[in-house]
């Protein structure tokens, strides 16, 4: 099939690639030329406007966009609205918050133009790997662009998930399922390291990959890190979040659904970026005051 691609950073640049590798035909587009120019030494059709993408595409237009949630993807989207026609599909494979893909759905329904939201997970190994996609929206269009999604995903790897905005609510429940998942393991690995034994880190992940009930994916990887920085000196204790998992604990406040280890996940990733606590001297102050505690000094 043919389509456009906006978007080429570490996932989109990707996808592109295992797109061309398919055999579809692929435009591209990114903000910056310069990514635009290195798809097209791998064969896309380079496009360096949003008119020029459009131009080379065929009737019904397919655009897929990977770029970031919120108001980028609201800019891009009225960019596009008097551009394209009916019959024409937009696909977000970025990670925005499934209300705002139901509003961006109904705005392009208005003009009778198709929009699907699909959760996309795999990372950098997506090229490699494939991506597991959720997609929603109209199903009908979705096996319209279903040869794409065949070729982007492993085996058994893409679902449609309902009507707009499934896609990414399920992606969005994915990413803080990830939040805990991460956290465990952190927990786990540094209770480890605090040992008096002077394990080994890296033949403890790949050893718990050899059949252990906490074997994953993750447990891969971190034997892939451990393996280039056994004690990751050289890594910040940072941890940023990109907003799914704030996302999934408003939902689950919503409805009424408790989900402490998520929530307390995300916290933990609110005190990585704490150089030095202040609640945490509170509460040093106060074991002093009312026990005689002793207080570490600077």
């Amino acid at each position: 099939m043919k389509l456009g691609m906006i978007g080429l950073g570490k996932m989109g640049g990707n996808m592109v690639r295992r797109l061309l590798q398919g055999k579809h035909q692929v435009v591209v587009y990114n903000r910056t030329p310069e990514k635009t120019k290195e798809m097209a030494t791998e064969g896309a059709t380079a496009a360096f406007s949003i008119d020029e993408l459009l131009k080379a595409l065929d009737t019904p237009k397919i655009i897929w966009m990977m770029v970031p949630q919120g108001q980028p993807v609201d800019d891009m989207i009225e960019s596009l609205v008097p551009k394209l026609s009916k019959g024409d599909i937009v696909i977000d494979g970025g990670n925005s918050r499934y209300t705002d893909s139901i509003r961006h759905s109904d705005r392009l329904k208005q003009a009778g133009i198709n929009f699907l939201d699909i959760g996309t997970s795999g990372g950098i190994w997506g090229l490699k790997e494939g991506y597991c996609m959720m997609v929603g929206g109209d199903a009908n269009v979705f096996k319209q662009i279903e040869p794409i999604l065949k070729t982007l995903a492993p085996p058994d790897g893409y679902a449609y998930m309902g009507i707009a905005g499934a896609g990414h609510f399920v992606k969005m429940v994915h990413n803080g399922v990830e939040y805990g998942m991460l956290q465990a393991y952190g927990e786990g690995f540094e209770i480890l390291k605090a040992s008096s034994y002077g394990l080994d880190l890296g033949k403890i992940a790949n050893l718990w990959n050899q059949g252990s009930v906490v074997r994953s994916w993750l447990l891969e990887l971190a034997a892939l890190a451990f393996a280039k920085d056994p004690k990751l000196d050289d890594i910040k204790g940072y941890v940023q979040d990109t907003g799914e998992g704030r996302w999934t604990i408003e939902e689950a406040i919503n409805q009424s659904i408790p989900a402490p280890v998520i929530t307390l996940s995300l916290l933990a990733r609110f005190r990585s970026r704490q150089d030095d606590s202040f609640s945490a001297k509170v509460i040093a102050a106060l074991r002093n005051e009312f026990g005689g505690h002793a207080v570490e000094k600077k």
